[in-house]
């Protein structure tokens, strides 16, 4: 099916997310989608998928005029999308997963038909080598499975277009190039993929075309032969540099160090984090990379404090962090970028200014004898926005008005703007674009070079690679190695799966 999009507009209020812009996907391709933050890419697939109407152009399926009121009439008409986020029921079976809003049934009684879902999900894993089981719970799944998953879902309904948008965010290395297969099978079978990613060497190792949009229009395409700084430039409009330039660490004395740190949930009892031992130094970076979901957070947050410490020490600067309140710990030098920004990162009712002080709102010269002074936190906010190009009409917009990545930046901007011993930065550049990355890149390692302890948690291997002085492998709470940035990606995925050695602890 071929999928033409016609000078597309979408406005918010007095912003244009979309100004006309013009799409064609031809079927059996690969067309990925390029751009900053707030460029417009999810907004103008959204529009596709009937999740917003269009302020203007239209939408033609092999030539002929559609209109979507919801996403019901986008997947009867042949288009599914996979969102980020998984769309899933966590104690739903795949094949119950599948068939949720789509339920056929069977008999007098109108019984679903269960048996006829598993055999829909049996075919379509069978036939792309998904290697799915009908009957597994989803919670069980690893987040590659899960993915497939929703691949599962829409080719079901029988999507000839396929919308996946940055589908390898929380992969491993290995799972990264599985999905990347799929893609291709699913182009050999005839169906159109629209990928919207950040990854440019992905881009490259799969699109057939790639379309670049800056800020609500189209710039311009490109052939996968084009080089990465070639993407990244189209992109911001200016040069990038793809690498990070660094000197090599000059570590000091133990910033932080962590013995024996036990944590147990206690809504699930589980152990989430088991006997973790390690050490950061003044004036070095610690990536911590795995699969999100195998103690990563967890670590971070009992650092700070907002998890339990079960058992085990933690201190800062030869000082115990464990028994004291969160803010006694941001006040004794810790920088925190959480992993979900939205939950935990900003208050989106909140003005961008206001969020730029939620830890310094008590002090000079944002502070007077009690009362906030709304200049001075104005001209903070200013500078700020400025300095970290947070894409905003005013710096009194409510931060929940900017896209996701934007919120990032107003979280990395406040945590940076405090003189700190040691900066955890959990996802620091998720739903950032390249030139952002390139901006936050050299902060981290500004931070490091000042004498900052720094904890990078990324599920980003490119990212780990960029900027770590070492790196720590977690695999189901446990640390399964302290290893150099020199570690090939291949053995790096084979211990994020946890099928290198035995676990260890190290330091």
């Amino acid at each position: 099916m071929r999928l033409e999009l016609r000078e597309i507009t979408k406005r918010f209020g007095d912003f244009t997310a979309n100004d006309a812009i013009d799409l064609v996907v031809e079927p059996g391709t690969v067309h990925a989608l390029l751009g900053e933050n707030g460029a417009g890419k999810s907004t103008l697939m959204n529009v596709l998928f009937g999740l917003y109407d269009a302020d203007g152009g239209e939408i033609l399926l092999d030539g002929e005029r559609r209109v979507f009121t919801g996403p019901g009439d986008a997947m009867a008409a042949g288009i599914g999308m996979v969102h980020q986020h998984f769309m899933l029921v966590p104690v739903f079976t795949v094949a119950e997963n599948v068939m949720l809003g789509h339920e056929q049934v069977r008999g007098p009684a109108k019984l679903l038909d269960l048996d006829a879902a598993r055999a829909k999900v049996t075919e379509i894993s069978d036939r792309f080598g998904f290697h799915v089981d009908p009957d597994a719970l989803v919670e069980d799944l690893s987040v590659g499975a899960q993915q497939r998953v929703e691949i599962i879902k829409a080719l079901s309904r029988d999507a000839k277009v396929l919308i996946l948008d940055e589908p390898t965010a929380v992969l491993t290395p290995q799972e990264t190039d599985e999905l990347l297969e799929i893609v291709g099978q699913l182009r050999d079978s005839g169906t159109a993929v629209v990928l919207i990613t950040h990854k440019l060497r992905e881009v490259q190792a799969i699109a057939d075309t790639i379309t670049v949009i800056r800020r609500g229009t189209v710039v311009g395409t490109a052939e996968p032969t084009a080089t990465q700084e070639e993407l990244a430039s189209m992109m911001v409009g200016r040069d990038v540099s793809m690498t990070v330039d660094k000197d090599p660490a000059d570590p000091g004395e133990p910033m932080l160090e962590i013995s024996n740190l036990t944590v147990i949930d206690p809504a699930t009892q589980l152990t989430v984090l088991d006997s973790v031992s390690l050490e950061v130094r003044r004036g070095e970076i610690l990536a911590v990379a795995g699969v999100q979901g195998n103690g990563q957070t967890e670590l971070a947050e009992a650092i700070l404090g907002l998890a339990e410490i079960t058992s085990g020490d933690v201190s800062l600067d030869g000082e115990p962090l464990a028994g004291r309140s969160i803010r006694e710990n941001l006040d004794a030098g810790i920088g925190f970028v959480p992993e979900d920004r939205t939950e935990d990162g900003v208050v989106a009712a909140f003005t961008i200014a206001n969020n730029l002080i939620l830890d310094l709102y008590d002090r000079e010269p944002y502070s007077k004898r009690g009362a906030i002074d709304p200049s001075a936190v104005a001209d903070h906010a200013d500078e700020q926005v400025e300095r970290f190009d947070v894409r905003t009409t005013s710096s009194q917009a409510l931060t929940g008005s900017l896209s996701g990545g934007n919120q990032q930046k107003v979280v990395l901007a406040r945590e940076l703007a405090r003189d700190l011993k040691l900066l955890i930065a959990s996802q620091p550049t998720r739903g950032l674009d390249v030139g952002s990355i390139e901006f936050v890149h050299k902060r981290i390692i500004e931070e490091r070079d000042k004498g900052v302890a720094v904890i990078i948690v990324s599920s980003e291997l490119d990212e780990v690679y960029a900027l770590a002085d070492r790196i720590a492998v977690m695999y189901h709470g446990r640390i399964v190695d302290i290893v150099s940035p020199d570690t090939d990606r291949d053995t790096m995925g084979l211990m994020m799966a946890g099928a290198h050695g035995d676990q260890e602890e190290a330091a």
